[in-house]
């Protein structure tokens, strides 16, 4: 199995359809956004056209209003992967939502710690009367490691974590160290990194080119549909921060900053989560985009040594070396 990883804006979607073209791969989006129906400007969604003819699969599988956890994510990752590799393809999850992607690599074993609906409610109503980054705060004092990893806002998550400390006694992050994190596949991981400027600076046009394209009426019509308000994907960057502004609670100019804002904190955070992952082959995106991509063909070539019945276009390959 091949994997590219990295944070928000660092060039993930360009750089997988040509090494799905040149490697027959089907993509599998590792986003826990791009699940959702309707929600394509904000999550960064590749549109059909766009695809190249290249399968991808886990985009619009589900309503907005429809919870869908990591568990949810494995199940439905790891019979995706089995598909593809009964047609002879070779499975490629491509992005950012670290949990996510770590829990199809190895394996991870979600534990049944039960639930507390007593405890959720409380929590959810402290985050109404505070705010979420005081739910969030409650996080911090006592996992600090997940509150770096889990946006404030994605309260769901982030009452989860307290809510499996408040029944187990052990803190997520412990939870996910006690992981063997032993891969049941042949893996190949890639991850994309930049300057940190360039990244926030990418990060910064992206979100301007989202505005032009339409991410406010994409965020009305959500809202219109009736949907509950505190659905989870409505919790989502872009969703939460037009919504605000479409609710009358503050300017779309204060909107567009908090959204730069907060995307910036979530890439430092998808950097930190990439930083405890093993095993993952670092591709720096200052280089121009030939080499880097003539760079990453060397590295799956080595790992999978060349095994050519995965290859639709051979002349990236010479005999395990990059041409």
């Amino acid at each position: 199995m091949l994997v590219l990883i990295g944070p928000t804006a660092v060039g993930k979607t360009r750089m997988s359809l040509d090494i799905a073209k040149a490697w027959n791969a089907e993509i599998i989006s590792g986003d826990s956004m791009q699940v959702y129906r309707g929600m394509d400007i904000g999550t960064a969604k590749i549109a059909p056209e766009e695809r190249e003819g290249i399968p991808h699969h886990l985009i619009d599988i589900c309503d907005p209003e429809t919870p869908f956890s990591a568990a949810d994510f494995q199940a439905e990752a790891t019979r995706a992967i089995a598909g593809i590799a009964a047609r002879g393809k070779l499975p490629f999850i491509v992005g950012g939502t670290g949990l996510y992607v770590e829990s199809v690599c190895y394996d991870y074993r979600f534990a049944d710690n039960g639930s507390d609906e007593v405890f959720r409610e409380e929590q959810e109503r402290y985050a109404s009367e505070h705010g979420n980054e005081a739910l969030h705060a409650r996080l911090a004092a006592i996992d600090p490691e997940a509150a770096e990893r889990l946006h404030p806002n994605d309260t769901r998550r982030v009452i989860r974590a307290l809510e499996v400390h408040h029944l187990t006694g052990l803190t997520f992050s412990e939870q996910q160290a006690g992981q063997k994190k032993e891969s049941p596949y042949e893996l190949c991981i890639v991850g994309l990194t930049m300057d940190r400027a360039e990244l926030y600076r990418r990060i910064e046009l992206r979100i301007d080119l989202m505005l032009e394209q339409g991410l406010v009426d994409e965020v009305r019509r959500l809202l219109a549909s009736e949907r509950p308000p505190n659905a989870v994907a409505m919790q989502g960057l872009g969703y939460k921060e037009i919504a605000e502004y479409l609710r009358g609670e503050c300017t779309l100019e204060a909107a567009a900053e908090r959204l730069k804002r907060d995307t910036r904190r979530f890439a430092k955070r998808q950097l930190s989560w990439f930083r405890h992952m093993k095993d993952i082959h670092w591709i720096d995106m200052r280089e121009n985009f030939h080499n880097n991509l003539l760079s990453i063909h060397g590295i799956i070539a080595g790992k999978f040594q060349v095994d050519l019945e995965y290859t639709s276009n051979q002349s990236f390959l010479d005999g395990g070396n990059v041409q």
